[in-house]
C-alpha cells in the first residue's frame, strides 16, 4: 500500500465526524487492488459488511462477485470497491446528505490516490452524489459520463437486481460496455468467458 493510502486508511478508520460512528461495528475503508483500473462505488455498508468489516459481502456482494467473474474481473486484480459513506446507516437506510457531506471527501481522496481509469457507480445514491442530483439511475444507467475527471458509468445496484430480477438483462448489457471500455483503455487482450 502506498504511503499516502496507509495514512488515509488510518484517518478513515478513526473517523468520528458523524453520528454513524456511534452505531457502527466497523468503518469500511474498501478493498481490492490499490492500483485498480476500475473503482466501484456503492451506497453504504449493510449489516453483514458492518459486522465483518468488508464491502459487499452479503447477498448483494455475492451477486456482484458473480457479475465481476462473468466479466473476467476479480476483486484482487481489477477493481477496488468502496461506498459513498464508510459506516452503516442504522436499518440499512439511505445515508443522509449530512452523512454524505462528511464522508465524501474520504472517497474522493481514495479515487485520487488509486487513480482508476473507470468508475462504476452502483445504484441511485452513488450516481446522485458522484455525478449530480439531476441524474436518475433508470434514465442514465449504461451511459458514459465524466466523474472526478474520469470516465464513469452507472449501473443498477446488485440489491436492486435481487429485488427485481428483470433488471439483470439491462445490467449485463451495461457490464458488457465496461468490459469493452476496459479492453480499450487498459488491456486489449482481457479475457472473459462470456464476451
Amino acid at each position: 500500500m502506498n504511503e499516502k493510502l496507509i495514512v488515509l486508511r488510518e484517518e478513515i478508520l478513526k473517523c468520528r465526524k458523524c453520528g454513524l460512528a456511534q452505531s457502527r461495528h466497523h468503518v469500511i475503508f474498501g478493498e481490492g487492488n490499490l492500483c485498480a483500473p476500475i473503482f466501484l462505488i456503492g451506497e453504504a455498508p449493510g449489516r453483514e459488511e458492518d459486522l465483518i468489516g468488508r464491502p459487499f459481502v452479503g447477498k448483494s456482494g455475492l451477486l456482484l462477485d458473480k457479475i465481476l467473474e462473468a466479466c473476467g474481473f476479480t476483486r484482487n486484480e481489477h477493481v477496488f470497491i468502496s461506498n459513498v459513506v464508510k459506516c452503516r446507516p442504522p436499518g440499512n437506510r439511505v445515508p443522509t446528505q449530512q452523512q454524505v457531506a462528511v464522508c465524501l471527501p474520504w472517497l474522493l481522496m481514495q479515487i485520487e490516490l488509486i487513480d482508476p481509469k473507470i468508475i462504476v457507480l452502483l445504484g441511485a445514491t452513488a450516481l446522485r452524489y458522484m455525478a449530480g442530483p439531476d441524474y436518475r439511475i433508470s434514465r442514465d444507467r449504461g451511459k458514459w459520463i465524466s466523474c472526478c475527471g474520469r470516465l464513469a458509468i452507472s449501473v443498477y445496484h446488485p440489491a436492486a437486481l435481487i429485488r427485481n430480477p428483470q433488471l439483470k438483462r439491462e445490467t449485463w448489457e451495461d457490464f458488457k460496455k465496461i468490459v469493452m471500455k476496459y479492453r480499450e483503455l487498459v488491456d486489449p487482450h482481457h479475457y472473459s468467458h462470456y464476451l
